[in-house]
């Protein structure tokens, strides 16, 4: 299947037919274009003036899947000016429905499925009005109300196509219906009506679309298998063993001190436990962790010999040292905060949000102070593990030399150079990609971290339903799943935590230092468990999310995940309220469980809220 493009130039005519506003695909700059070429997976137009648009479509080399790469060179004696341009475009789908993945703060990967007929996408009755359904995010956090992926299914021959977009910044997907009952399904770059954007060309330039990838598949686990398989994260080599974390920031809660945390790795070592991070509240001695983002300098208080005696310590015993930053932040009462030259402006004055103000990532002045606070902390002190947070978005767009979404798009574009630059100069650095939990869960930032925080969802009774949902769109080998321990925990709620992170990396937190000696038992056997079942979770492909689960906030129901590699099955079986016995849930679905050897187990799921995992050899 060869992708098409399309542009839209400033100045030019739109469509017309009620599109104006919807869309800008159909615009007369495609007819600028005389010469139009489809070969061997190369789409080429070119105008006799010199424009030119291309999309080259090429087999991943890792998965079923086809990478799509859009350009657009100016080789024109004028500048010209995109105010649209698709990454993708694939036209003439027939499909009936449609896949998006939701996404809120701590709500993420729930799957909506909506019937194109249900969405007024029927063809108009003389087949010239434009029928448009459009969706996207503005703004710095990419994952917000809607991941940037859409699949159109076919349900009278069960073949789905699914695509997702590499775009850290705002983007959009649009699906449209114009002739006829099939459908074009392109997105890309927010464009000028919904993302604030446009973009200058100058003579013998050419600028390059964010790229998208698209797969093919029977269901629509297997589609997104492929997407996910695609993706080619840069996992540091020291955390290819899919090692254990414990991040302390529900156990201090912002609170960290050299004792606690000291206390803490006394408490953990020789436990398999690979990294143990500190996250916020480490720097600035003046007050809440919150207000000081941004402000580096060391709280000389909770740690009056430096960081350095706390990453010591963590190595000697036996664990690699993590540390917590909200590099591109600043507190309102950090000192900075008032360092309107360097921060990013909107309508001339710093961006404030909530509080917080946004370091301009272009600006060399900001690079060199983050060298200095970030990288070179992280050499000096020892710590070979950095958590990346960013707790807000910059919106539709920001002050500079273009257009609102592109300097915005440019911003971000700069963090991700520095997620880069840290990996240059730490080649064994561990990335962890985080955004309030999961606002940043998107391809190209997934590309530039070992691991991520797959949710801030840390206690709650939906963590195994978003640790499911999110292997669709992310790979489980980064998906950091919190399971907060507490004294308090029945045999049960243990089971029920541990066994979510069966679904991606084990990342621990609480107060483990007040667990007895049963509650460590179990917790020596979930880890024992987590390490035999690592390389499926690594290696394999998810064959089945299997839930009659409607609500994140008081599931009722039941959730199989099915999990292959090789030989081997990882099955993994969570009860919520108003649930029954996996036999019996199989049995409501007509699923039929594999039927192999049980190597391993851990877990009982005897009740509402217990859980219960499997590993099978076939």
């Amino acid at each position: 299947m060869i992708c098409k493009a399309e542009i839209k130039l400033t100045g030019d005519e739109y469509a017309g037919f009620y599109s104006c506003g919807l869309t800008m695909l159909g615009s007369s700059t495609m007819r600028r274009f005389t010469s139009v070429q489809e070969k061997d997976g190369l789409f080429e137009a070119v105008s006799e003036d010199g424009l030119k648009l291309s999309t080259r479509t090429t087999k991943s080399t890792v998965s079923d899947a086809y990478e799509v790469r859009t350009s657009f060179t100016n080789l024109s004696p004028k500048a010209v000016t995109l105010e649209m341009i698709t990454s993708f475009l694939l036209p003439d789908i027939k499909a009936d429905r449609v896949h998006r993945i939701l996404s809120f703060w701590s709500a993420e990967g729930r799957v909506k499925a909506d019937n194109l007929v249900d969405l007024n996408m029927e063809h108009s009755w003389n087949h010239m009005a434009f029928r448009v359904e459009k969706f996207g995010n503005v703004g710095s956090m990419p994952v917000r109300k809607y991941f940037p992926f859409v699949a159109l299914e076919d349900s009278e021959t069960k073949v789905f196509i699914a695509v997702q977009l590499y775009s850290p910044a705002s983007w959009q997907i649009e699906l449209t219906v114009r002739r006829d009952d099939t459908v074009t399904l392109s997105g890309g770059i927010a464009d000028r009506d919904f993302g604030a954007w446009s973009k200058k060309v100058l003579p013998g330039q050419t600028f390059e679309a964010p790229m998208a990838v698209f797969a093919q598949g029977s269901t629509l686990e297997e589609a997104c298998a492929k997407l996910v398989c695609a993706q080619q994260p840069a996992i540091s080599p020291i955390d290819e063993d899919m090692g254990i974390v414990f991040n302390e920031y529900c156990t201090t809660w912002g609170n960290p001190t050299i004792d606690n945390l000291k206390k803490l790795a006394d408490q953990i070592a020789g436990k398999g436990i690979k990294y143990l991070v500190m996250d916020s509240g480490w720097y600035s001695d003046c007050g809440y962790w919150w207000e000081y983002r941004g402000e580096w300098s060391i709280n000389k208080k909770r740690f009056p010999n430096g960081l350095k005696e706390l990453a010591d310590y963590v190595r000697n015993k036996g664990m690699i040292p993590g540390i917590w930053f909200e590099f591109e932040t600043v507190g309102y009462k950090a000192d900075a905060f008032g360092d309107a030259d360097h921060l990013i402006q909107k309508d001339g004055v710093p961006l404030t949000i909530g509080g917080a103000r946004f370091w301009n990532m272009e600006d060399p002045y900001v690079r060199e102070y983050l060298k200095r606070n970030v990288t070179d902390r992280l050499k000096e002190d020892g710590f070979g593990y950095i958590k990346v947070d960013y707790n807000d978005t910059l919106g539709i767009g920001c002050d500079g030399d273009e257009a609102p979404g592109e300097n915005l798009r440019r911003k971000v574009l700069a963090t991700q150079a520095f997620f880069r630059t840290m990996r240059e100069e730490i080649p064994d650095l561990v990335i962890e990609n985080c955004s309030s939990g999961g606002h940043r869960l998107e391809p190209s930032f997934m590309q530039l971290a070992s691991q991520a925080s797959f949710s801030d969802a840390h206690e709650i009774l939906s963590l195994p339903i978003i640790a499911a949902n999110l292997h669709r769109v992310i790979q489980p080998r980064q998906s950091q799943i919190w399971a907060v321990l507490r004294a308090a925990d029945s045999r049960e709620r243990i089971f029920y935590s541990m066994c979510a992170t069966f679904l991606g990396r084990m990342g621990l937190s609480g107060d483990v230092y007040d667990l007895n000696e049963e509650q460590w038992k179990l917790l020596e056997g979930a880890i024992a468990f987590y390490k035999e079942a690592a390389p499926i979770i690594k290696n394999g492909t998810t064959t089945q999310i299997l839930t009659n689960v409607k609500r994140y906030n008081a599931p009722e129901g039941c959730q199989l995940v099915v999990r292959s590699y090789e030989d081997k099955i990882l099955c993994v079986f969570h009860r919520f309220e108003h649930s029954c016995t996996l036999e019996e849930f199989c049995k409501a679905h007509y699923f039929e469980l594999p039927a192999g050897t049980v190597l391993h187990s851990y877990g009982e799921a005897a009740c509402d809220f217990s859980a219960e995992a499997a590993i099978l050899q076939m």
